[in-house]
């Protein structure tokens, strides 16, 4: 009598469902990322209004050292990458403890102290980082203004512009925002951040071919 093997059908992963399971780590919040969500938001962190900048510190740096750079840092960020990923857990890669920030899995890998270190550079790089935008923001509204005062009075005005108000206003948008519950778990704020992203790196990639053909530059 011939005895027949039953064979499973592979399982196809379903790339619009939760990344992970709710494990019981997460104290009865339920997961909700998808791949999808995910990818928008490495996008977000990997692409900012830095971009504009540059093409500026890559031409200061020339065809040799500004590429090479390029391609050195983006070692790096492979490297932190897969370094964040071996954190995630302690102890057992799978059904080990989540460590749900970057202070958790120092503390869970180096310790307190460390930990505590860790979360002074954090806070001073997250408000240094948010003086900045405010002030970049600002001078961004003041350049609008001042570009509309030109158009207006066909660049004969003196069109002074004070930036004080206009981080006043970003300050208090800012703190408005903060103030919104559960505003990190908005869905579609990744969305919108994304979509900002490539508008940042399609701006910078017009800019640089409208210069170069306007200036007729001939690459070697």
């Amino acid at each position: 009598m011939n005895q027949h093997k039953h064979y499973e059908a592979p399982q196809v992963p379903n790339y619009g469902s939760s990344l992970c399971s709710n494990d019981g780590d997460d104290n009865g919040k339920k997961r909700t990322g998808t791949v999808w969500t995910a990818t928008a938001n490495i996008i977000t962190a990997m692409i900012g209004s830095d971009v504009f900048i540059l093409p500026w510190a890559i031409a200061q740096l020339g065809w040799i050292v500004g590429p090479s750079l390029i391609l050195c840092f983006s070692f790096v960020n492979i490297y932190i990458s897969v370094l964040l990923v071996d954190c995630y857990r302690t102890g057992d890669p799978i059904n080990g403890k989540r460590n749900h920030t970057y202070m958790d899995a120092v503390r869970s890998n180096l310790g307190g102290t460390k930990a505590v270190a860790c979360g002074i550079v954090q806070y001073v790089y997250l408000y240094a980082l948010v003086v900045y935008q405010t002030l970049d923001a600002s001078k961004s509204m003041k350049a609008i203004k001042q570009s509309n005062c030109f158009h207006k009075t066909g660049g004969e005005g003196a069109c002074k512009v004070s930036g004080n108000l206009y981080i006043v206003m970003f300050g208090i948008i800012q703190i408005i925002c903060s103030q919104l519950p559960n505003f990190d778990d908005i869905w579609w704020l990744s969305i919108l951040a994304t979509m900002m992203s490539i508008t940042y790196s399609s701006i910078g990639i017009g800019l640089g071919i409208a210069k170069v053909a306007g200036k007729n530059y001939w690459l070697p």
